[in-house]
């Protein structure tokens, strides 16, 4: 049985060339998640200024259950890859719909430069801290 477990493994990533194969490192081991997520995707990306006011009705278009475009739906919100906007937001003309959105690609940068910093780091105090840290796991 496969896992579900998204692995971010950089062999992985330096060979993702298309949607489908994002699409199979976010949902791993359950293509109908996929198919709904690449639904979606495509869906909001190709919309009039990147706005999908609901995404029920790709139920119907796609042949997939409520239930389960709720799960992936769900799942790409926490990564931040879509945001609901409101319908308080002058933006969007005060409709509430579904959009893209920046948290995604945001985290992943920080995530880098957090690395960086890490690994930039030559202050002897601050090496007695982090090697002090083996004594505490």
């Amino acid at each position: 049985m496969p896992g579900t477990k998204i692995e971010f493994n950089s062999n992985k990533i330096a060979r993702i060339q298309g949607l489908e194969e994002l699409a199979a490192l976010l949902f791993p081991g359950n293509r109908a998640q996929q198919k709904i997520f690449l639904a979606v995707f495509i869906e909001i990306q190709y919309a009039k200024k990147g706005f999908v006011p609901h995404l029920l009705p790709l139920c119907d278009k796609y042949g997939f259950s409520p239930r389960m475009l709720e799960t992936v739906r769900s799942k790409m919100r926490r990564l931040g890859l879509i945001d609901h906007v409101s319908r308080f937001s002058k933006v969007h003309g005060y409709k509430d719909g579904w959009v893209f959105s920046s948290r995604f690609s945001r985290s992943l940068a920080r995530l880098a430069e957090l690395v960086q910093g890490f690994k930039d780091r030559k202050d002897p105090l601050q090496e007695r801290k982090d090697r002090d840290l083996f004594r505490y796991l």
